[in-house]
Protein backbone atom coordinates (compact mmCIF):
# COMPACT_ATOMS: atom_id res chain seq x y z
CA UNK A 1 0.00 0.00 0.00
CA UNK A 2 1.78 2.96 -1.35
CA UNK A 3 0.05 6.74 -1.22
CA UNK A 4 1.05 8.93 -3.50
CA UNK A 5 1.07 12.37 -4.66
CA UNK A 6 0.47 13.68 -8.58
CA UNK A 7 0.83 17.34 -9.61
CA UNK A 8 -2.41 17.54 -12.05
CA UNK A 9 -4.24 20.60 -13.10
CA UNK A 10 -2.89 23.25 -10.91
CA UNK A 11 -3.64 21.03 -7.73
CA UNK A 12 -1.77 18.03 -5.75
CA UNK A 13 -3.81 14.60 -6.01
CA UNK A 14 -3.48 12.62 -3.18
CA UNK A 15 -3.92 8.72 -4.38
CA UNK A 16 -3.30 5.28 -4.05
CA UNK A 17 -2.67 2.66 -6.54
CA UNK A 18 -2.84 -1.22 -5.38
CA UNK A 19 -2.93 -4.48 -7.16
CA UNK A 20 -2.60 -5.88 -11.12
CA UNK A 21 -5.31 -6.64 -13.48
CA UNK A 22 -7.95 -4.46 -15.63
CA UNK A 23 -8.03 -1.16 -13.69
CA UNK A 24 -10.95 0.58 -11.55
CA UNK A 25 -10.99 3.18 -9.93
CA UNK A 26 -12.99 4.32 -7.08
CA UNK A 27 -14.47 7.77 -6.62
CA UNK A 28 -15.36 8.93 -2.84
CA UNK A 29 -18.57 10.71 -1.45
CA UNK A 30 -19.17 14.52 -0.76
CA UNK A 31 -18.95 14.03 2.90
CA UNK A 32 -15.81 11.74 2.89
CA UNK A 33 -12.25 10.91 1.52
CA UNK A 34 -10.66 7.97 -0.15
CA UNK A 35 -10.63 6.23 3.23
CA UNK A 36 -14.63 5.38 2.48
CA UNK A 37 -13.01 2.28 -0.07
CA UNK A 38 -10.67 1.05 3.02
CA UNK A 39 -13.09 -2.43 2.94
CA UNK A 40 -12.70 -2.24 -0.15
CA UNK A 41 -9.16 -2.14 -1.65
CA UNK A 42 -7.71 -5.63 -0.57
CA UNK A 43 -10.53 -7.49 -1.99
CA UNK A 44 -10.58 -5.56 -5.04
CA UNK A 45 -6.74 -5.33 -5.57
CA UNK A 46 -6.87 -9.04 -5.91
CA UNK A 47 -8.39 -9.45 -8.95
CA UNK A 48 -7.90 -5.46 -10.78
CA UNK A 49 -5.52 -2.83 -10.46
CA UNK A 50 -7.63 -0.42 -7.77
CA UNK A 51 -6.62 3.63 -8.06
CA UNK A 52 -8.80 5.24 -4.99
CA UNK A 53 -7.77 9.55 -4.46
CA UNK A 54 -8.82 12.13 -2.68
CA UNK A 55 -11.05 14.03 -5.36
CA UNK A 56 -10.06 17.45 -5.30
CA UNK A 57 -11.25 19.69 -2.16
CA UNK A 58 -11.33 16.11 -0.15
CA UNK A 59 -8.73 14.61 2.33
CA UNK A 60 -5.25 15.92 1.21
CA UNK A 61 -6.08 17.02 -2.71
CA UNK A 62 -6.23 20.93 -2.02
CA UNK A 63 -8.70 22.95 -3.52
CA UNK A 64 -7.42 26.28 -5.24
CA UNK A 65 -8.16 29.23 -7.09
CA UNK A 66 -8.91 29.09 -10.95
CA UNK A 67 -11.40 27.11 -12.80
CA UNK A 68 -11.94 23.44 -12.90
CA UNK A 69 -14.01 20.03 -13.68
CA UNK A 70 -13.89 17.00 -11.47
CA UNK A 71 -13.67 14.97 -14.46
CA UNK A 72 -11.45 16.79 -16.07
CA UNK A 73 -9.05 16.22 -12.63
CA UNK A 74 -10.14 12.51 -13.25
CA UNK A 75 -8.79 12.26 -16.81
CA UNK A 76 -5.19 13.57 -15.77
CA UNK A 77 -4.83 11.27 -13.05
CA UNK A 78 -5.40 8.34 -15.59
CA UNK A 79 -2.90 9.62 -17.72
CA UNK A 80 -0.50 10.26 -14.99
CA UNK A 81 -0.93 6.62 -14.38
CA UNK A 82 -0.16 5.50 -18.29
CA UNK A 83 -4.19 4.12 -17.66
CA UNK A 84 -6.16 4.27 -21.01
CA UNK A 85 -9.30 2.85 -20.13
CA UNK A 86 -10.81 1.51 -16.90
CA UNK A 87 -13.85 0.93 -15.04
CA UNK A 88 -15.48 3.34 -12.56
CA UNK A 89 -17.12 3.58 -9.76
CA UNK A 90 -18.33 6.11 -7.71
CA UNK A 91 -20.47 7.12 -4.63
CA UNK A 92 -22.77 9.73 -4.33
CA UNK A 93 -21.03 12.85 -5.74
CA UNK A 94 -18.45 10.46 -6.61
CA UNK A 95 -21.04 8.85 -8.88
CA UNK A 96 -22.22 12.17 -10.61
CA UNK A 97 -18.08 12.28 -11.32
CA UNK A 98 -18.43 8.82 -12.44
CA UNK A 99 -21.23 9.56 -14.59
CA UNK A 100 -19.75 12.74 -15.89
CA UNK A 101 -16.23 10.95 -16.38
CA UNK A 102 -18.22 8.35 -18.40
CA UNK A 103 -19.89 10.83 -20.66
CA UNK A 104 -17.08 13.15 -21.53
CA UNK A 105 -14.87 10.10 -21.98
CA UNK A 106 -16.64 7.64 -23.37
CA UNK A 107 -13.72 5.63 -25.19
CA UNK A 108 -11.87 5.68 -21.64
CA UNK A 109 -14.24 3.56 -19.64
CA UNK A 110 -15.23 0.21 -19.93
CA UNK A 111 -17.88 -0.18 -17.37
CA UNK A 112 -19.83 2.12 -14.84
CA UNK A 113 -20.83 1.53 -11.11
CA UNK A 114 -22.69 4.97 -9.71
CA UNK A 115 -23.04 3.87 -6.27
CA UNK A 116 -26.15 5.64 -3.61
CA UNK A 117 -25.51 8.17 -6.82
CA UNK A 118 -26.17 11.76 -7.38
CA UNK A 119 -26.81 12.77 -10.80
CA UNK A 120 -25.98 16.04 -12.57
CA UNK A 121 -29.09 18.20 -13.62
CA UNK A 122 -31.42 15.73 -12.00
CA UNK A 123 -33.81 17.41 -9.62
CA UNK A 124 -36.50 14.58 -8.42
CA UNK A 125 -39.87 15.17 -7.08
CA UNK A 126 -39.80 13.09 -3.82
CA UNK A 127 -43.62 12.41 -2.57
CA UNK A 128 -42.51 11.98 1.41
CA UNK A 129 -42.40 15.91 2.24
CA UNK A 130 -42.23 15.40 5.72
CA UNK A 131 -39.15 13.21 5.47
CA UNK A 132 -37.48 15.90 3.42
CA UNK A 133 -38.25 18.22 5.61
CA UNK A 134 -37.05 16.67 8.24
CA UNK A 135 -33.90 16.13 6.16
CA UNK A 136 -33.65 19.85 5.56
CA UNK A 137 -34.18 20.64 8.91
CA UNK A 138 -30.81 18.43 9.81
CA UNK A 139 -29.06 20.04 7.29
CA UNK A 140 -29.61 23.48 8.85
CA UNK A 141 -28.39 22.32 12.05
CA UNK A 142 -25.11 20.80 10.51
CA UNK A 143 -24.66 23.60 8.92
CA UNK A 144 -24.93 26.05 11.97
CA UNK A 145 -22.79 23.77 13.86
CA UNK A 146 -20.16 23.97 11.05
CA UNK A 147 -20.24 28.34 11.17
CA UNK A 148 -20.01 27.59 14.84
CA UNK A 149 -16.93 25.52 14.55
CA UNK A 150 -18.23 22.75 16.13
CA UNK A 151 -17.46 20.01 14.05
CA UNK A 152 -17.61 16.60 15.78
CA UNK A 153 -21.57 17.99 16.07
CA UNK A 154 -22.14 18.91 12.10
CA UNK A 155 -20.52 15.50 11.55
CA UNK A 156 -22.80 13.89 14.42
CA UNK A 157 -25.73 15.64 12.92
CA UNK A 158 -24.50 14.82 9.34
CA UNK A 159 -24.85 11.23 9.98
CA UNK A 160 -27.89 10.65 10.92
CA UNK A 161 -28.89 11.61 7.24
CA UNK A 162 -26.25 9.34 6.13
CA UNK A 163 -25.18 7.02 7.84
CA UNK A 164 -28.53 6.45 9.71
CA UNK A 165 -30.85 7.36 6.62
CA UNK A 166 -34.78 8.50 7.44
CA UNK A 167 -35.69 4.83 7.97
CA UNK A 168 -33.38 4.10 10.92
CA UNK A 169 -32.43 5.56 14.43
CA UNK A 170 -28.35 5.79 15.29
CA UNK A 171 -28.55 3.11 17.62
CA UNK A 172 -29.55 0.58 14.62
CA UNK A 173 -26.05 1.44 13.20
CA UNK A 174 -22.94 -0.27 13.95
CA UNK A 175 -21.36 2.43 16.66
CA UNK A 176 -17.76 1.63 14.45
CA UNK A 177 -18.79 2.53 10.89
CA UNK A 178 -20.54 5.51 12.33
CA UNK A 179 -17.57 6.59 13.97
CA UNK A 180 -15.60 6.14 10.78
CA UNK A 181 -18.16 7.89 8.59
CA UNK A 182 -18.32 11.11 11.09
CA UNK A 183 -14.21 11.03 11.62
CA UNK A 184 -13.92 11.39 7.65
CA UNK A 185 -17.24 14.10 7.92
CA UNK A 186 -15.23 16.18 10.86
CA UNK A 187 -12.00 16.19 9.06
CA UNK A 188 -13.87 17.42 5.79
CA UNK A 189 -15.87 20.17 8.18
CA UNK A 190 -12.09 21.30 9.07
CA UNK A 191 -10.78 21.53 5.76
CA UNK A 192 -10.31 25.47 4.40
CA UNK A 193 -13.62 26.37 2.24
CA UNK A 194 -13.60 25.93 -1.33
CA UNK A 195 -11.16 28.20 -3.70
CA UNK A 196 -11.75 26.54 -6.72
CA UNK A 197 -14.77 27.08 -9.45
CA UNK A 198 -16.10 24.00 -10.59
CA UNK A 199 -17.05 23.57 -14.40
CA UNK A 200 -19.79 21.56 -14.53
CA UNK A 201 -20.73 19.16 -17.55
CA UNK A 202 -22.78 20.31 -20.45
CA UNK A 203 -25.27 19.10 -21.32
CA UNK A 204 -25.72 17.93 -17.72
CA UNK A 205 -25.95 13.89 -17.47
CA UNK A 206 -29.33 13.78 -16.53
CA UNK A 207 -30.26 14.53 -20.06
CA UNK A 208 -27.62 12.28 -21.78
CA UNK A 209 -28.48 9.47 -20.60
CA UNK A 210 -29.28 7.32 -22.96
CA UNK A 211 -25.39 7.96 -24.73
CA UNK A 212 -23.93 5.56 -21.89
CA UNK A 213 -22.92 2.61 -23.89
CA UNK A 214 -21.03 0.82 -21.00
CA UNK A 215 -21.86 -1.86 -18.83
CA UNK A 216 -23.50 -0.32 -16.07
CA UNK A 217 -24.40 -1.52 -12.70
CA UNK A 218 -26.19 0.65 -10.17
CA UNK A 219 -26.40 -0.30 -6.53
CA UNK A 220 -28.05 1.48 -3.59
CA UNK A 221 -29.17 0.63 -0.06
CA UNK A 222 -32.74 0.43 0.34
CA UNK A 223 -32.34 2.42 3.77
CA UNK A 224 -31.15 5.51 2.08
CA UNK A 225 -33.45 8.85 1.41
CA UNK A 226 -35.67 9.12 -1.20
CA UNK A 227 -33.66 11.21 -3.29
CA UNK A 228 -31.21 8.66 -3.79
CA UNK A 229 -33.49 5.75 -4.51
CA UNK A 230 -34.64 7.75 -6.89
CA UNK A 231 -32.01 8.82 -9.04
CA UNK A 232 -31.10 4.81 -8.90
CA UNK A 233 -34.17 4.30 -10.33
CA UNK A 234 -33.47 7.26 -12.75
CA UNK A 235 -30.28 5.92 -13.85
CA UNK A 236 -31.62 2.57 -14.30
CA UNK A 237 -34.24 3.09 -16.50
CA UNK A 238 -32.61 6.51 -18.77
CA UNK A 239 -28.94 4.31 -19.04
CA UNK A 240 -29.28 1.18 -22.33
CA UNK A 241 -29.12 -2.48 -20.57
CA UNK A 242 -28.31 -0.70 -16.72
CA UNK A 243 -28.32 -3.47 -14.37
CA UNK A 244 -29.49 -2.50 -10.60
CA UNK A 245 -28.78 -3.67 -7.52
CA UNK A 246 -30.49 -3.19 -3.79
CA UNK A 247 -28.76 -3.80 -0.91
CA UNK A 248 -31.45 -4.49 2.04
CA UNK A 249 -30.77 -3.41 4.84
CA UNK A 250 -28.30 -0.47 4.78
CA UNK A 251 -28.11 3.58 3.97
CA UNK A 252 -26.00 5.86 1.85
CA UNK A 253 -22.76 3.81 2.39
CA UNK A 254 -23.41 0.51 1.23
CA UNK A 255 -20.03 -0.83 0.62
CA UNK A 256 -18.77 0.34 4.58
CA UNK A 257 -22.18 -1.73 6.21
CA UNK A 258 -22.46 -4.61 3.82
CA UNK A 259 -18.51 -4.97 2.77
CA UNK A 260 -18.20 -8.56 1.58
CA UNK A 261 -21.42 -8.31 0.15
CA UNK A 262 -20.79 -5.24 -2.14
CA UNK A 263 -17.52 -6.39 -2.96
CA UNK A 264 -18.79 -9.47 -4.44
CA UNK A 265 -21.57 -7.49 -6.20
CA UNK A 266 -19.17 -5.59 -7.67
CA UNK A 267 -16.46 -8.06 -8.43
CA UNK A 268 -18.71 -10.44 -10.46
CA UNK A 269 -20.21 -7.74 -12.48
CA UNK A 270 -16.85 -6.77 -13.58
CA UNK A 271 -16.49 -10.20 -14.40
CA UNK A 272 -19.46 -10.80 -16.68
Amino acid sequence: MTFQFAEINGTRVHYEVRGTGDPLVLIHSGISDLRLWDDQMQALATYHRVIRYDVRGYGKTPDVPGTFSYHDDLRALLDHLGVDRTAVLGCSIGGAIAIDFALAYPQRVTALIPVASAVGGYDPEETDVAAKEEREKLFAEANAAYEQGDFQQAAHISARVWMDGPKREPDQVDPELRARAMAMMADLFELPEDEGTEQPLEPPAASRLAEIKVPTLVVVGDCDVEEILMAADFLAEGIPGARKAVLPGVAHYPNMERPTEFNRVVLDFLAM
